[in-house]
């Protein structure tokens, strides 16, 4: 059986392999042995195994026999090393109980500090120390600490009383208060806990110890750490490891000290040191803020223009001996190292070290950097750095520095921020933006028909859906800002006026967006435009030489091409030609055509059409010429174009001539139980052709246009919509042939085009082998192929995903991250029986899941030829196929 307990430190014997794998025993653990190994001054201890975590939780809280034995070997091991005994009255060992996951997870899960105190040993530590304040401060700190972890007691009662204690005795800070304060207040902390729960604080050290490791196994289920996991892809089935580690003190006076640092600086990537301090203080008041920390160096002290020494100042040999450490420890892990540290009377102890957390800025900077100074490799660079961490550059964000009148939070839906008027319809929005406004888009959930308003706001919020809501969607699409599904937003669409949190607000009223973090803010925040050369420019040109797939964009505007072009798209993935009908300018003819009973009703309507789709396509093709252009005919059930308002049928009715009786049962003659799955796609060409021949006409008129315009076309690829069989492809495929010849003749040239279909109904995949007969391409519509395959509506299914991530069911919102195992696995199907019977088909994913990361590695490892994305996500994408093609 596997090794359930490693001892680190001391006389400990480091040479299981096991013991340095962060899987088995966390990042805190691994770390804490091979610092230990290296001769670093780490306090000794030992870790439990993030798989006695899982076998605990597994077993409904409970602890083998094996796993207790381990654990009084390894309580042994640290009493052997410091010479103390754990409940010694006399000269007691105090430990701490941390937390320890594979992925750093910082402050979701539980520590506890000084355990080992009760009414007797902290009378031994005051004499042993010599110092009793010391002794009923850190009593008093476990006592809170324990309470709030283990026994579930609100720390604000503590709070309270440490509160009182201090304007009682006319102090204003904690440093002021002398032993027989911090006693009265312990005695008055016990009493709380024998209020709260009934019975005493347990005095029983073992019973203690076997409380904080019960505690920190708990945490890994706790509803912030699963939060925390659901927004950083964090699998469920890691488990934490426990790290129990005799205790050193930085509160034992003016010679003590503890903090927090890191190697370079975090926020901008500066080969600085960077970090925090306090005198006469445990870790707990750095990180929560109960006292102002110091700065770290000199410089940096001197650049706040701060008064309190730093720790270079203050403790110069200390700090001398912690440079040393950083400069070991970042040569030893060759990246940058977030630490924690104590200094007890004078000696320097190392409590941590992992690879530090940063922001996408100084990711790239310390990459390019580090490859500069000889510490890593161009390889090393370009798989060290979060492709999604990419998102933080791309999009305008906040000033940190600005103030915030936050009025509530919802989804981080798309990233980036916008501060702008209040407009509550699309129309509104389109009407603002044109004559100058700055508008936020705010809606109860957005709909197809809002597209013009959402392409005119630099902000959308809605008071429902989820992260793969359309609003959520076609904003990432957009590079808008989107916060979603923010509960606290409740509109009064007659009154023009919406509750935001406890604020009362009217249309027009100014707030902002933080689509990084959720929150809604009243008034305008400062915001910061990213910069993208530099250091960016310099890992793209790295992620280029390193992928092998394309990355082209998913795009329907020239300003969507123009800025995918700026990111470095290879080509266009998508154009759904669809949200060219819903212009305003346009509606009406669409609605004529669709509502037309007739075949040559249908061909008036769509005569109106053509210049105008014709300018779209030209448009798009002069920012792309010279590069492949997937056009997607039309694919969304008629009835989403259709009027729904008493006000739209009047002037419907205006315009075509039919009374609005007329036109309201020609609605509902067209209405659908279940649209997404009916006359829809190739349906609507096969039984409407004259739809689809006008769109190809604007297609191939276009290209022709810009080829003799710029003397470069760009290559058309005209892709049919939810084919399920290889007929229905050989009818669309002819019609689409037909009017290219057609057009060249007109024309008087020619153009290399491709036709083929969006594999996205499990039938289409499995019968691709008989479709690629018909088909030069494939693009996998992932969005629709996991719904058709899971049996799951992406607009409604936000209401129960997260549950059934946090339950296991799913690794991952399928609408984000690719089914592998399900909707993967036709994806393989597909391309292998396409390839079998063309062998040069073109192979390329454009869902949503063409922007994620986990998704991009599957297509490299099924051999697409491309995938695309959003423009906002095209460096993402072009980071994580390098990243693919290199693990590959």
């Amino acid at each position: 059986m596997s090794q359930t307990v490693y001892h680190f430190g001391g006389n400990a014997d480091h040479s299981d392999p096991r013991q340095k794998d962060k899987t088995i025993t966390g990042g805190k653990g691994a770390n804490l042995a091979e610092m230990a190994s290296i001769g670093l001054p780490v306090p000794p201890g030992f870790t439990i195994t993030t798989e006695e975590c899982l076998r605990y939780l597994d077993l409904g809280g409970d602890f083998p026999e094996d796993v207790r034995n381990a654990v009084a070997k390894g309580v042994a091991h640290v009493e052997q090393t410091v010479g103390k005994t754990l409940g010694d009255a006399a000269d007691p060992l105090l430990v701490s109980v941390r937390s320890g996951a594979a992925v750093s997870m910082p402050g979701m899960m539980d520590t506890v500090l000084n355990l080992g105190l009760n009414d007797e040993t902290v009378q031994g530590l005051a004499k042993t120390s010599g110092d009793a304040r010391f002794a009923w401060d850190s009593y008093r700190r476990f006592i809170q600490m324990y309470s709030d972890v283990v026994l579930g007691i609100d720390h604000g009662l503590f709070e309270e009383a440490l509160e009182i204690m201090r304007e009682d005795n006319g102090f204003y800070s904690d440093t002021e208060m002398e032993a027989q304060h911090w006693e009265a207040l312990t005695r008055e902390y016990l009493k709380i806990v024998e209020n709260e729960q009934d019975k005493p604080f347990p005095q029983d050290v073992d019973a203690q110890l076997w409380g904080a490791i019960r505690a920190v196994f708990d945490s890994w289920d706790s509803e912030r750490a699963k939060i925390y996991r659901r927004l950083n892809d964090i699998p469920h089935d890691l488990g934490t490891a426990v790290n129990v580690q005799a205790m050193v003190f930085g509160n034992m006076g003016d010679s003590s000290a503890t903090g927090v640092a890191f190697t370079r600086d975090p926020s901008t990537g500066e080969n600085v040191f960077y970090g925090e301090w306090l005198v006469n203080a445990q870790g707990e008041d750095v990180v929560a803020g109960i006292r102002t920390p110091q700065y770290l160096t000199r410089a940096r002290r001197e650049e706040a223009g701060a008064d309190k020494p730093s720790m270079e100042e203050a403790m110069p040999d200390a700090y001398g001996e912690l440079a040393r450490v950083f400069d070991l420890l970042e040569k030893h892990y060759k990246d940058m190292q977030d630490i924690e540290f104590t200094v007890q009377q004078g000696q320097l102890f190392l409590l941590q070290t992992r690879t530090g957390k940063r922001t996408a800025k100084a990711a790239l900077k310390m990459a390019v950097d580090m490859v500069e100074e000889g510490l890593i490799d161009e390889k090393t660079a370009i798989l060290r750095i979060d492709p999604m961490a990419l998102d933080q550059l791309l999009h305008p964000t906040l000033d940190p520095d600005a103030p915030r009148d936050v009025l509530t939070s919802g989804l981080p839906a798309s990233p980036g921020a916008a501060s702008g008027k209040i407009a509550l319809d699309a129309d509104t929005a389109e009407q603002w933006a044109n004559r100058g406004d700055a508008v936020i888009l705010v809606r109860v959930e957005t709909s197809p028909e809002d597209i013009h308003g959402m392409h005119a706001a630099k902000g959308i919020l809605t008071a429902r859906g989820g992260m793969t809501s359309h609003a959520a969607v076609v904003a990432r699409g957009m590079g808008r800002p989107c916060v979603s599904g923010a509960s606290g937003v409740s509109i009064d669409r007659q009154e023009r006026t919406l509750r935001i949190g406890s604020a009362e607000l009217a249309e027009g009223d100014v707030i902002t967006l933080d689509g990084g973090n959720g929150q809604v803010m009243r008034g305008q925040v400062p915001t910061i435009e990213p910069e993208l050369a530099g250091d960016f420019a310099r890992v793209m040109e790295w992620a280029d030489k390193a992928r092998r797939m394309g990355v082209r964009t998913n795009a329907e505007t020239p300003e969507d091409c123009k800025a995918a072009r700026s990111f470095g798209a290879e080509g266009i993935g998508l154009c759904r030609t669809e949200h060219m009908f819903f212009d305003a300018d346009r509606i009406m003819a669409v609605r004529e055509m669709i509502l037309a009973e007739r075949e040559d009703g249908r061909r008036a309507a769509l005569a109106k059409l053509l210049p105008e789709q014709r300018s779209d396509f030209e448009a798009i093709f002069e920012e792309m010429a010279g590069l492949p252009c997937t056009i997607r005919l039309l694919d969304p059930p008629l009835h989403e174009f259709l009027p729904s308002g008493d006000g739209d049928f009047a002037e419907l009715a205006e315009a075509t001539g039919m009374d609005t009786k007329r036109l309201k049962r020609r609605v509902a003659e067209l209405h659908e139980f279940n649209p997404m799955l009916g006359h829809r796609g190739c349906r609507l060409g096969i039984t409407y052709p004259e739809i689809y021949e006008m769109q190809a006409r604007a297609i191939f008129e276009a290209v022709c246009a810009v080829q003799k315009k710029t003397g470069e076309a760009p290559l058309p690829e005209v892709m049919i919509p939810l084919v399920a069989t290889k007929r229905e492809l050989e009818i669309l495929r002819a019609l689409v042939n037909r009017v290219a010849e057609k057009v060249f003749e007109e024309q008087g040239t020619r153009v290399e085009y491709l036709v083929g279909t969006m594999i996205e109904l499990p039938r289409a995949a499995l019968m691709a082998g008989e479709i690629a007969e018909e088909a030069r391409f494939f693009s996998f519509g992932t969005n629709d192929l996991t719904q058709t395959t899971l049996g799951l509506s992406r607009d409604d299914a936000g209401r129960f995903l997260n549950t059934y991530v946090d339950r296991g069911i799913f690794a991952r919102d399928p609408f984000v991250s690719l089914d592998i195992d399900g909707v993967g696995q036709l994806v393989e199907i597909a391309a292998e029986r396409g390839r079998e019977t063309r062998g040069d088909i073109k192979l390329g994913i454009c869902g949503e899941h063409g922007g994620d990361p986990a998704s991009i590695a599957f297509c490299e490892k099924v051999g697409l030829d491309y995938v695309s994305a959003s423009p906002f996500r095209v460096p993402i994408a072009r980071l994580a196929a390098a990243q693919a093609a290199l693990k590959a």
